[in-house]
């Protein structure tokens, strides 16, 4: 049957998209390419992970600045030490590290002042109740 299978790119507008993609090479460690920023999502086991597509209410002040409409949530590891680096890359950091049963998040911000969602995820939360809903936090 044919369908959706998961989220394959994520669109974002910058003043300038050269600057912003060198800043998620050199800053977050990114691999870029001719299109942005590729993400490869191989397990080396057979743990499954978990990507989240959430709709938030147009009031939402999740996100920061309410003209921002679009946030990325990045997977990533060790995010303790991971702030760390970022802080002595004069990253803007948004608030503390905060922890749920499905893992851990920090929120910062790019060069333009766009907020950014790190996650630190425990996916066997998910793989455990695949009907689990997570609260908007």
């Amino acid at each position: 049957m044919a369908g959706v299978i998961g989220i394959g790119g994520i669109f974002l507008k910058y003043k300038n998209p050269t600057e912003m993609c060198l800043w998620y090479k050199e800053v977050l460690s990114m691999t870029t390419n001719d299109y942005g920023v590729l993400f490869s999502f191989n397990h080396t086991t057979n743990d499954i992970g978990y990507l989240q597509l959430s709709p938030f209410d147009e009031n939402s002040e999740y996100f920061g600045n309410q003209q921002q409409k679009a946030m990325l949530n990045l997977r990533v590891s060790g995010i303790e030490e991971f702030k760390k680096s970022l802080i002595e890359q004069n990253v803007t950091i948004v608030g503390e590290i905060k922890t749920y049963e499905y893992g851990k998040f920090l929120h910062i911000e790019d060069p333009e002042g766009n907020r950014i969602e790190l996650w630190e995820p425990i996916d066997e939360v998910f793989t455990r109740g695949k009907d689990m809903i997570m609260p908007m936090r």
